[in-house]
């Protein structure tokens, strides 16, 4: 797990989603045996991608944490107080809630080493316990469903060949290559790799902590690579600034709202604080058509609120076609045709409306 070859890394987890999935296994055929109905959630994959909402059975980091098996570290993996850290089910983020992920959790500070942090190469873990999702999700996660869209979307986009290798390198797409044929490749997850908690891993950490962190920490801080960042992200200006040596690679997320349930939920994962910057605003949101829905922003000391129905006076006030609503965040349509047609209607100072979409870089 803590080799720079993420190959080495990547083979560990794919063998820990095979183990788990067996046992899930196992154990619903005893429990079967005794006539006791059970099944099985998948470890990760496969997950129910038609789905508006999670695409995921069961969120199985909660219940892990309801069973006893651990409790939820600072960088949101499930930490067994033996055997340290462990991917529940294969997967980091995929699996676990979403309605926790970016908002405050109950997460156990342990050591309070805080080396998921310094090692976390797009900054997704905070000191202060918050976490960005969209950064985790943008690069780790770059050969999963969000970032195999963007691929796609590339290849289609593309003229030619050379059109093509001129968004990809040949890397690129050979990692890919080998995701499809291998099982999809985590670009990071240092944050497990340096994790000291744990019985079995901990006694060298506090023998010696520079020297852990020069083994272990380092190695992975000093790597070139390349990270894949949101444009104008909170993540672009974490690795600009603190690993210059590393390439920025700009890319799209993939994540796509399919409702407009599915887009108020997702709020709070892709907002990036520090482009909120000074912004302090109330905004109205009112939507028609196919899915009714009223719901109230509130942006403040870099923080995101999002609530039902229209609280207290807005600033901002947004009408809007459902469906054009949906389609306008896919970048199907464009903002000026949507509003010439009558579909979105505004009130309110436009630069409020352009401070809201720079805190969502997509």
């Amino acid at each position: 797990m803590r080799s720079t070859a993420r190959s080495i890394a990547n083979t560990e987890f794919h063998h820990v989603v095979d183990n788990v999935t067996h046992i899930g296994h196992e154990i619903v055929k005893k429990l079967e045996e005794q006539g006791i109905k059970a099944l099985n959630p998948p470890a990760g994959f496969p997950m129910e991608q038609e789905s508006a909402g999670k695409p995921w059975v069961i969120s199985h980091k909660p219940i892990a944490v309801a069973a006893g098996l651990g409790q939820i570290g600072i960088h949101r993996n499930v930490i067994h107080p033996k055997f340290g850290n462990f991917i529940l089910l294969g997967t980091i983020l995929t699996n676990a809630d979403m309605t926790s992920e970016s908002q405050p959790i109950d997460y156990n500070p342990c050591l309070e080493c805080k080396l998921c942090v310094a090692a976390c190469p797009v900054g997704a873990i905070g000191a202060d316990g918050h976490f960005n999702f969209s950064a985790c999700y943008t690069h780790n996660y770059r050969e999963f469903s969000g970032g195999f869209t963007d691929w796609v979307e590339k290849i289609t986009d593309s003229k030619n060949s050379k059109a093509y290798k001129d968004k990809v390198n040949d890397a690129e797409t050979a990692s890919m290559w080998q995701s499809l044929s291998f099982g999809a490749s985590y670009k990071a997850a240092y944050c497990l790799s340096v994790c000291p908690a744990g019985e079995d891993v901990i006694g060298e950490f506090l023998e010696d902590r520079k020297k852990f962190l020069k083994d272990v920490v380092k190695p992975l801080q000093d790597k070139s690579e390349m990270v894949y960042v949101v444009p104008n992200s909170d993540a672009e200006d974490h690795v600009k600034k603190r690993f210059p040596h590393k390439q920025v690679r700009p890319v799209s997320n993939g994540l796509r709202s399919k409702s407009i349930q599915a887009f108020l939920q997702v709020l709070p994962h892709m907002f990036q604080r520090n482009q909120a910057n000074d912004l302090a605003a109330t905004y109205h949101f009112t939507f028609t058509g196919q899915e009714n829905a009223q719901a109230t922003v509130i942006i403040k000391n870099k923080t995101l609120t999002v609530e039902k129905g229209h609280i207290g006076d807005s600033d901002f006030q947004l009408i809007a076609d459902s469906q054009t609503w949906i389609r306008l965040m896919a970048k199907e349509t464009g903002m000026l045709s949507a509003v010439m047609s009558g579909k979105i209607r505004t009130k309110g100072q436009l630069k409020l409306f352009k401070a809201f979409s720079k805190c969502f870089p997509s």
